[in-house]
This record gives C-alpha cells, sequence and structure tokens, in this order.
C-alpha cells in the first residue's frame, strides 16, 4: 500500500511518498520526497509536490492508497482576520437560566467579533456535572431562534449546551441540530460544540464559533484539494491530518476544520519518531520514555513532546487563537526565535562581550544575505560552516571570523536549544531528543540534560512523513461518580468505547490498543465526581480506507471564485480599537464628586490581575468573573466603588462569593441571579429591606470580583474591603468566622438561581457551616451563589481588610507597568514596594505533587535556582532583594488548594522554614509576570516567588492564628514568624479625588 503525506507550510509545501509494506527498510518505505514552493491558492502547490514526487518514484497514480494533507490555511484565515473567509455565525445556548452574565463572544478581540458575530440566542437545556438536565430542551424555543436566523439570512450556527461533552446520549445538541435542520433546510452548516472541544463551555464555544466561521471557506479549500487530486488522476480518498497527529476523512475536516489548525507541528513530530524507528520499539507503552522533538527552520524552533504512547503531549487547558480562548486539542509546542537564519552580533554588556543569536533572521533570504553565500549578514548558519561541523556555501567568506565569536556564538545556540528542551522536559532526567527541520544544522552534538540526540533520514520531510503515516484514534472524555463504584471497572469500559470509536473511524482493530488513559479527580465535591479521558489508536485500516470517504465535499448553493485581495474588518472598528487605546503610565482612574470611584474596564483589568495575586495559588481564576463584570460595563451599567472611610458606619453591605467546584465554574457560568436569590432570601428571613451595597468574602481569586458583578445588576455600590485579605480553601476561614462575631457565618443562604434556595438560621460550629453547605452546594450541582448576614460598614472595617479592591488595582497596575517596559523582572520589586514581604526565590520548578482528600488539592511543589546560564537575558543581574540562596538549595511550597508555607532544603537535607501561613506566598510566572493557580504549576515553569505580609487581625492574635495559621491546617509543628510588618494599603479614592 502507498501513501503520499503533504504539508503545507509558510514558504514550502512538502511532498513524500511511502511505501507501506516496506516499513521495516533502512529508507523506512520511503520513495521520493519533494519540496514545491507554497502557492496563494495552495492547491497549486499541493499538486506540484504530488506530481513530482510520483514522478521521481516512477509510480502510477493508480497504485496510490491514500493522501494525507496538513495545512495552515484554515487558522490563517482567523489570525489574519480575513473577510473574505470568515462568515458571521449565529449561537444558540442551551443552558436554562444560566451563562447570561457571560454571553457568546464576550472575550473576541473587537475586529474578530465584528466579522464573526451574527446571533446570540438563549434556549431550556443543558446538563448539570452529574449528568441531570438543568431543564429539557424547549423545541418551542429552538424553533423561535430558527425563524430570528432565517430573517438574519445566516447559514453557520453553533449549539452549545453546558457540559454537552458528557451527554453521551445525545439528548440535547444533536436533537436541536434536527431541529434547526427541519426548519431550515439541511443547507445550513450546525456545528455541536460536544464535537469541538473539551469541558469549559466558553472555551469550547469560541472554538465552536471559529469552527462555524471558517466552514464556507474550509468547504471551498477542501474541494480544491480535491480537485487537485483529480488533475492528478488520483482517484484514492483524501485524508487530512488533526491537531493530535490523527487522520480525518476530507467529509470530516469540511465538517471540523478547526481540528487541522496546528497540524504541522505534529505532524513533524509524529514523522521525526517515525523516521527515527521509534513505532517499531517492541517495548510497551508502559516502558516507553518521552521523547523531545526538535523542528529547527530558518527562523524559529518549534519544540514539542512526543509521550511513550507515540502521541505529541497536549497544550493546556486553553490555548488562544487569533487573540481568543479556545480548549481544542492542540499540540504543546513551545517556539524560540533560532534558526539557520538567526542573526549574529556582538553586544557589550556589564560582565564583557556577548555574542547574541536571534531573534532577528535573513529567514528565506539566507542564500541571498548570509556570509557563506556572499551575503554580508552574519548568521547562525555561518558559524556552524566556520567551525567545520557543516559544509554550506563557501567556507572561505567565513575564513576571517575571530574564534571567540564563533565560539561564544555556538555556546549561545546551545544555550538556547538547551533552554527550551528543559522547559519541555517533565522530570530533570536526561531525555532523547530528534532533531529535523532543514535548520538543524546549527544544532550541537551534545546537550545539557540529553541522553542522547537523533537525526533521522529524511529530516528535512518530516512534517510530510508524519502526514503520510498518521494514525486514526478515538476518544472518550467524560465524567464519572466513583462513589460505591470500582474504578478499574468504570475505566475498562471506556476503554472498550474508546477503541471501537476508532475503530468506526477507521483504525485497524488488529492494531488498535489504548494509549493514554487520564484521571482528573473533581475538586470541591463530595461525590467522588472524577474526569477520564481514554485515548485508543490504531494503524489506518486498508479495508476500511475505500469506505472512509464520503465523496466529494460540496456546497451547492455557493458559486467558486477567483479569490481577490484579503478583506480586513472595517476601519470603523479599527478606530474603536484605536480609541481604547491608553497610556498606563499617565492613567487616572475616574474619582467622582461625590468621593466615589467609576471603574472602567482598565480597572478591572487590573483589579483582576491583583485578585489574581492575592489568591496565594487558589480562589479560581479572576478570568471569568473579569469577562463578567466587563460585559456589564459594556451594558451600560456602573460599578461604584467607595471608600469605608467615607462610608457611614452603620451602612449595610451584604456579602457575596461563589461556592463550589472550579471545574463547575468552566462550564456552568453563572446567570446573575444565584447570589441575589440568596440574598433576597437571607435579607427575608432577617427583615432588613435594603441595603447599601456589596462586599467580597475574600479578595483572593475570582470572587475578589463577584462584588462588582453583583453590585451592577443590582445598582448598588461596592466597599472597598474584604473581609479575608486573601484566599482561603474554606467558607469558615473569614476573619468574621475567625473571631466568631454575631453574624459572622450565619444566619446564611445558597441558591443555584433556578429556584433552590436554602437558608441556614443556626449551626453548631464554624467547621459545621462549611459542611453543611458543601454538601447541599454538590446537591445543587456544585456550585451555588452564597450570601452571609450582611454587615454595617464598622463591622466590615474591624473585621476586615480595608482598601483591599485599591490594593488589587495598584498590584495590577503595577504589573502592567512593567510589562509595557519589558521589565519583567522588576515586576517582584513593584508589587513588594506595595506591601512588605520578601522575594523568596527566582528558580524553575522541578516536580510537583498532588492528590485530592477530601475535595480539596494537596500537593508540594519543589523549585530550584536557575543558573547564570540558563537566563534568557544575561545582560542584567538579578534583583538585589531576595533572600540568600545556595546554588543547591530547593524551596518547597506544599498547598491545600493555596499555598501553605515556604521552606528552604539545602543539599544536606536541612530544612528552614521563611514564610507561612496567614502571611501570602504568591508564585509568579517569571516570563509574564502573571500570578499561577496551584493547578498551573509544571515542571521547567520558570517562577519568581514572593510572600507578602498578612493582615495583623490574621497575624497577630490566638483567633487570627487559630483560623488562618498553620495549625488551621493540621500543621501543629510549623511555627509562624511574619515575612514583614503590614502596609495598610492606600485608597485610589483618596489618592485621586483632589485631582478631577
Amino acid at each position: 500500500m502507498l501513501r503520499i503525506g503533504v504539508d503545507v507550510g509558510g514558504t514550502n509545501t512538502d511532498g513524500v511518498l511511502i511505501d507501506v509494506s516496506r516499513l521495516r527498510d533502512s529508507e523506512r518505505g520511503v520513495l521520493a520526497h519533494h519540496k514545491s514552493a507554497t502557492t496563494p491558492d495552495v492547491s497549486t502547490g499541493i499538486e506540484n509536490a504530488v506530481r513530482r514526487v510520483l514522478e521521481l518514484a516512477e509510480v502510477p497514480p493508480s497504485q496510490v492508497s491514500s493522501v494525507s494533507i496538513g495545512t495552515t490555511a484554515f487558522i490563517n484565515a482567523v489570525l489574519e482576520r480575513d473577510a473574505r473567509r470568515l462568515a458571521k455565525v449565529a449561537v444558540i445556548r442551551l443552558c436554562g437560566p444560566y451563562t447570561r452574565q457571560c454571553p457568546p463572544f464576550i472575550d473576541f478581540p473587537e475586529r474578530l467579533r465584528a466579522l464573526t458575530e451574527g446571533h446570540i440566542g438563549y434556549v431550556d437545556g443543558g446538563f448539570e456535572i452529574d449528568g441531570r438536565e438543568i431543564l429539557p430542551l424547549n423545541e418551542r424555543q429552538t424553533i423561535e431562534q430558527c425563524r430570528i436566523i432565517q430573517e438574519k439570512g445566516l447559514q453557520n450556527i453553533v449549539l452549545s449546551g453546558i457540559y454537552s461533552p458528557l451527554d453521551n446520549e445525545a439528548k440535547h445538541e444533536l436533537t436541536a441540530k434536527g431541529i434547526i435542520e427541519r426548519e431550515l433546510g439541511r443547507a445550513v452548516n450546525v456545528v455541536c460544540s460536544r464535537d469541538v472541544g473539551q469541558v469549559g463551555l466558553l472555551e469550547r464555544e469560541n472554538a465552536s464559533i471559529l469552527n462555524a466561521s471558517i466552514l464556507t471557506f474550509a468547504q471551498r479549500t477542501i474541494r480544491g484539494f480535491q480537485d487537485a487530486m483529480r488533475a492528478l488522476a488520483l482517484r484514492c480518498p483524501l485524508f487530512l491530518t488533526q491537531n493530535d497527529g490523527t487522520l480525518t476523512t476530507a467529509a470530516a475536516a469540511a465538517r471540523l476544520p478547526i481540528r487541522t489548525f496546528a497540524s504541522g507541528p505534529t505532524n513533524s513530530m509524529r514523522g521525526a519518531a517515525f523516521l527515527a524507528g521509534l513505532d517499531v520499539d517492541d517495548k510497551a507503552v508502559g516502558e516507553r520514555k518521552s521523547t523531545i522533538v526538535v523542528d529547527v527552520g530558518g527562523t524559529t524552533c518549534d519544540v514539542g513532546v512526543l509521550l511513550p504512547s507515540g502521541f505529541p503531549r497536549q497544550a493546556a487547558s486553553f490555548i488562544e487563537v487569533g487573540g481568543v480562548r479556545t480548549n481544542f486539542a492542540m499540540a504543546d509546542v513551545q517556539s524560540i526565535a533560532l534558526g539557520g537564519g538567526s542573526i549574529v552580533r556582538e553586544v557589550q554588556t556589564e560582565k564583557g562581550v556577548r555574542v547574541r543569536v536571534g531573534p532577528e533572521s535573513v529567514g528565506h533570504n539566507i542564500t541571498r544575505d548570509a556570509r557563506v553565500f556572499g551575503g554580508s549578514i552574519l548568521t547562525a548558519s555561518d558559524l556552524v560552516v566556520a567551525s567545520g561541523r557543516a559544509e554550506l556555501g563557501d567556507k572561505a567568506n567565513v575564513a576571517n571570523l575571530s574564534g571567540d565569536i564563533i565560539a561564544l556564538g555556538m555556546q549561545r545556540v546551545k544555550k538556547l536549544l538547551e533552554g527550551i528542551i528543559d522547559k519541555m522536559k517533565t522530570s530533570p532526567e536526561d531525555i532523547t531528543v530528534l532533531l529535523v527541520g532543514g535548520g538543524c544544522i546549527v544544532a550541537p552534538d551534545e546537550l545539557a540534560g540529553v541522553k542522547e540526540i537523533v537525526r533521522p533520514p529524511f529530516f528535512s520531510v518530516a512534517n510530510a512523513v508524519g502526514a503520510a503515516m498518521a494514525k486514526v484514534a478515538g476518544e472518550i472524555d467524560t465524567i464519572e461518580f466513583l462513589a460505591g463504584r470500582d474504578i478499574h471497572t468504570v475505566v475498562e469500559g471506556i476503554k472498550e468505547k474508546a477503541i471501537q470509536k476508532a475503530i468506526a473511524s477507521g483504525a485497524d482493530p488488529e492494531t488498535t490498543k489504548v494509549v493514554e488513559v487520564i484521571n482528573l479527580p473533581v475538586q470541591y465535591v463530595t461525590n467522588e465526581a472524577t474526569r477520564i479521558i481514554v485515548k485508543a489508536a490504531g494503524d489506518l485500516s486498508p479495508q476500511n480506507v475505500a469506505s472512509l470517504e464520503a465523496g466529494l465535499v460540496s456546497s451547492p448553493e455557493e458559486v467558486d471564485g477567483v479569490e481577490g485581495e484579503k478583506t480586513l474588518a472595517s476601519e470603523a472598528v479599527t478606530a474603536e480599537e484605536a480609541e481604547q487605546e491608553v497610556d498606563i503610565d499617565e492613567y487616572k482612574p475616574t474619582v467622582l464628586q461625590n468621593r466615589t470611584w467609576k471603574l472602567s474596564e482598565l480597572d478591572l483589568e487590573w483589579i483582576a490581575e491583583g485578585c489574581g495575586v492575592l489568591g496565594t495559588g487558589g480562589g479560581g481564576s479572576p478570568y471569568p468573573p473579569f469577562l463578567m463584570a466587563r460585559q456589564a460595563l459594556r451594558d451600560g451599567k456602573d460599578i461604584i466603588v467607595v471608600d469605608p472611610d467615607y462610608t457611614p458606619e452603620t451602612d449595610v453591605f451584604i456579602r457575596c462569593s461563589f461556592m463550589g467546584s472550579p471545574s463547575v465554574s468552566s462550564e456552568r457560568l453563572q446567570g446573575g441571579d444565584e447570589i441575589p436569590s440568596s440574598a433576597r432570601a437571607l435579607m427575608k428571613y432577617l427583615g432588613i429591606s435594603d441595603f447599601t451595597g456589596s462586599i467580597s468574602e475574600e479578595i483572593g481569586g475570582g470572587n475578589g470580583i463577584q462584588p462588582m458583578i453583583v453590585a451592577a445588576e443590582m445598582g448598588k455600590t461596592v466597599l472597598d474591603c474584604d473581609l479575608m485579605g486573601r484566599a482561603y480553601p474554606n467558607m469558615y476561614q473569614t476573619l468574621p468566622g475567625a473571631y466568631d462575631i454575631p453574624n459572622g457565618l450565619w444566619p446564611c443562604a445558597i441558591s443555584d438561581g433556578v429556584g433552590n434556595t436554602l437558608v441556614l438560621p443556626t449551626a453548631r460550629n464554624a467547621k459545621a457551616v462549611e459542611d453543611i453547605l458543601r454538601i447541599v452546594t454538590t446537591e445543587m450541582g456544585s456550585k451555588s451563589g452564597v450570601s452571609m448576614a450582611p454587615l454595617d460598614c464598622k463591622t466590615c472595617v474591624d473585621y476586615g481588610v480595608p482598601h483591599s479592591v485599591s490594593q488589587a488595582w495598584r498590584i495590577g497596575r503595577a504589573i502592567a507597568r512593567c510589562r509595557k517596559h519589558n521589565n519583567l523582572k522588576g515586576i517582584p520589586q513593584a508589587i513588594l514596594e506595595l506591601q512588605n514581604g520578601a522575594c523568596l526565590f527566582i528558580g524553575k520548578i522541578i516536580d510537583v505533587r498532588r492528590e485530592v482528600r477530601k475535595g480539596f488539592t494537596w500537593g508540594k511543589v519543589t523549585i530550584i535556582p536557575l543558573q547564570e546560564d540558563e537566563e534568557e537575558d544575561t545582560t542584567t543581574s538579578e534583583p538585589s532583594f531576595t533572600l540568600p540562596v545556595r546554588p543547591d538549595d530547593k524551596l518547597v511550597i506544599p498547598f491545600q488548594n493555596e499555598n501553605l508555607y515556604a521552606y528552604i532544603e539545602s543539599a544536606t537535607g536541612e530544612k528552614t522554614i521563611h514564610v507561612t501561613v496567614p502571611d501570602l506566598i504568591t508564585v509568579l510566572d517569571s516570563q509574564n509576570g502573571a500570578a499561577l493557580g496551584t493547578p498551573d504549576y509544571r515542571y521547567g515553569l520558570r517562577v519568581t516567588v514572593i510572600a507578602l505580609a498578612g493582615h495583623p487581625s490574621w497575624t497577630t492574635t490566638p483567633e487570627g492564628l487559630a483560623c488562618g495559621g498553620p495549625r488551621a491546617f493540621g500543621l501543629a509543628d510549623v511555627p509562624f514568624t511574619p515575612i514583614a510588618t503590614y502596609k495598610d494599603p492606600k485608597s485610589v479614592i483618596k489618592e485621586y479625588e483632589r485631582q478631577e
């Protein structure tokens, strides 16, 4: 069986012909390969490459059994925001009363939103995390949405249901799709979000919108591929490669083109492994090791990880495409500006002469500009030729190059590669590296942390080889409830479903097997909910090849034409974006004449960033609440913050937050009535008719934003204060709870926003409040809006942290200013100027351990110092305010959702504790300054650890330490020593009120 693989890149289109019956030959069955220039219409370049490999191999087209293509054409349409290729989309949410505070398109860049937003509708439907219906699908509402969509003339429709990936019986999205096709005809394109992405409503919906927007263009493009095959007399099936390294039919790709967005790097990784013979390794999957693939081009170097399964490691929970968060499967690929055309320069630094390689590159002009080709620009390829490690061009042109320049330059190339490889590793063990790509000649023969470097044959066309030899897979991603069930029995059943799904997609039953099993316990639930992901894969079945291709992709109502120049969004949108540009160095918040603070979108953005820092690793992501608060502003609502020093002591503020699992918060987005419902019920019970505003239980994490959303919806104010000053995992770990004040923890109320509300008048003790509310919240779908007993302003100040909203704003502003001025190393110092503390450690994560116990994630993270040659910027020295650290020291941070304490462990095993709760311990991503949540910790991340002084109400009294100190977490032997003296935050209102 002969297979053709094609990979379409920005510069070249690579083609390869492989004889599958000769895979164990030294040539790995490669009969011919060719590079052809990529053409504007893509199809012509593909036709040229395929025709040439057939000619070189002297093989008639009739002997080819399949053609597989990897292309970036579809993702480029999104990245370029090309109006010719993007269509407007109608989105129908199946959500009942939920999600309305976070509507579709909410986080799209304005220009892309203008191109794609066509209609937004909501109908009853959706599921809870345990599979129960929120509400049955409402057919009447669905038909009404069809009428509106028809009136607007829209053809591309997205159905997005809460927890639709868990709807294994297809009760909602597929049923709604049938209704739409019945009402509007089968000519419309209906995309079900369950077919596109994973759990995470907003990200899955975003991916579905992008998919729907490019459907017409994708269908036209794939028809062009098929036309090219016909021109070559190829009658075999056409496949496209997907982001995860597997195949999909042309017809399926025309329905879900987003699954092919990032297939290029994946093809390269899979092709490298195939050419290196890793697929014929007789070891079981469990005995194999991960492998890193380094693909060096002319300008950049792409690095990815092949897991023992032979498939690429997937990216994090979300990825950005064109500025839009999505969560469809995509390989985790990191890139650095290093390639054969990277420009080499001498740089004078405080530490002497250094040689810089990149980031600038001569790119495809290397044969014109590089010195070995007679040009005047020194490139990385020139260094390699001058060192005698490669033959390229005319070596005489670099004969006079300084030996120091060559040595320092090659050392820099080595360190760049070692650095990016180390970032991609998951453990400190040495690893095998596969080098491919036309620019891989610049790589040395030895690298630190690498036990073996393999340059496989045909490395320059590894991407096309990966396309030709891609496998067929089936994946099941579901949430199961394991209480009273045997997990092994559950997993075995899911494995069988995954295998059958792969076979149904065209995999050979003889070679299909399970390649990946992932168990992810869900936090903050009491029913042992566990997300289980199982993937099975096998070779393309020769018997199934002919039956897989469902004929030509067609769109009878569309008339093909010659594509003209790219048309971008309107100038009006561009002007609107330009108006939003703000000089953050000169920006002043709006303080009104009545001494209240009217928040802008920028204020919200900074507050959210600061809430992340104050969350100390927990508190949930501030991003979704930030989007909802920003949407309230865009809907014409106001968010007004009041200063406690200017507020009457008797004014009453409701305390609001959300309780539940972060996993549910990412799917069942709030509808807006959860907290107001609980507040109304509690006020009725207490006989309170009105209140002044809202206050957060905890400023750390997403709950720091919730009072702003409630205030905007109810026309109230937000008190510049919170009742914690950070984030803690338990409901009772607030200052009113710690000091057991009247109405500190009870009465309270919770609501799910769909009619279920519970008022808890009394409780036996503080822990009982947590236990009771947690159980009820689980019954409510593991998410509820909570209102604790309202407090007057004086009590909020006495048992709270005044001006914590101002503090979050200042922290966010400090980070934003450092980013603007490219001073990322200055972020810790900027934060420490706002609150006393210390920069504990700068280094990289080398180990993360986690386990879920009683709904909480317990674990620890280990960090080691960066060596001097690991620094990406060697022209500046490290900050002088770090604690003394020896090169062989390690920093260890145990956590329970939030970071608990931090200690230095020496090479001899000696442990020195530097900071504990209630002081704040925050881990920052050194590459962007953002605070990391404990779920984000992973090997290789460059991080900066800071500690901030906790509020005296926590740190200086027996009550505060008993509730929020080490003993509260079972750490009786861990002493508390304050990291620094607490500095009262400065009020934004007081600073800017006189400047208006």
